[in-house]
């Protein structure tokens, strides 16, 4: 049976691999983890296996079965159905880029956008959302939890300031939640990142999954009214999604 720590570590390495920005070597993923050269071979060994690792001229990267994971992820949460569709017609309608994001099991993961994966402009990709405190779409999801586990989230991942407009007082952010439950619609103006705003609405019936969209800081100020009216009635003809 897999000792906990090499377990550990094998997610560790899958870590690196995916937050690199190219292929890494042996030597430097031994680095990294703070381990030696022959375990990250032996690491290495099983994941490539499994296909979780896959190596190149430059080094290692993920493998094909990483793909499999996010797809199956997708479709435990009812994202391979209608989902994208619904988010092209959410782009078509605002002319910006649509996001579906869920709550699950103490985390908040954007699970399908329309924009381009591998945009590095990109203000949000697909994946586990650290910036929850300071994003519309974590606003919404956050906004339907109770107050206890709202508060366990908080703790657990922080609330980082990441520009001036960052909310990080639970107590503010309360009354930020209270806002949100009362218009239906979560706004986070230059929070999360200067340059972008992201407007986000619960999906009816489903208070942990979420729609929303990014634009320029300069777009919303244009147009954002209409935006949130046009998400809302997208989210209204939302796809019926497990749980």
């Amino acid at each position: 049976m897999p000792h906990p720590q090499s377990v550990d570590r094998a997610l560790a390495l899958l870590d690196e691999l995916a937050d690199a920005d190219g292929p890494l070597s042996a030597k430097s993923l031994a680095s990294r983890l703070g381990c030696s050269l022959s375990t990250v071979y032996e690491l290495l060994g099983s994941l490539s296996a499994r296909g979780y690792v896959a190596r190149g001229p430059r080094g290692y990267g993920p493998g094909p079965r990483v793909s499999a994971l996010h797809t199956a992820f997708r479709r435990h949460v009812g994202a391979d159905t209608a989902v994208p569709a619904l988010l092209e017609r959410v782009r078509r309608a605002t002319g910006a880029p649509a996001y579906f994001t869920v709550y699950r099991d103490g985390l908040i993961t954007t699970v399908d956008t329309t924009a381009p994966l591998a945009d590095p402009a990109s203000p949000w990709q697909i994946g586990p959302e650290t910036r929850a405190h300071a994003t519309a779409h974590g606003k919404v999801l956050l906004a339907g939890l109770s107050r206890p586990e709202r508060r366990r989230y908080l703790t657990a991942h922080g609330m980082a300031r990441l520009t001036t407009r960052t909310i990080t007082d639970q107590d503010r952010f309360e009354a930020e939640v209270a806002r949100v439950r009362t218009r239906g619609l979560a706004v986070s103006v230059a929070e999360a990142d200067p340059a972008y705003t992201c407007l986000a609405v619960p999906v009816p019936g489903h208070p942990r999954h979420a729609l929303s969209v990014s634009l320029s800081v300069a777009d919303y100020r244009c147009r954002g009214p209409r935006v949130g009216s046009l998400l809302a009635d997208a989210a209204a003809r939302f796809p019926a999604l497990p749980e």
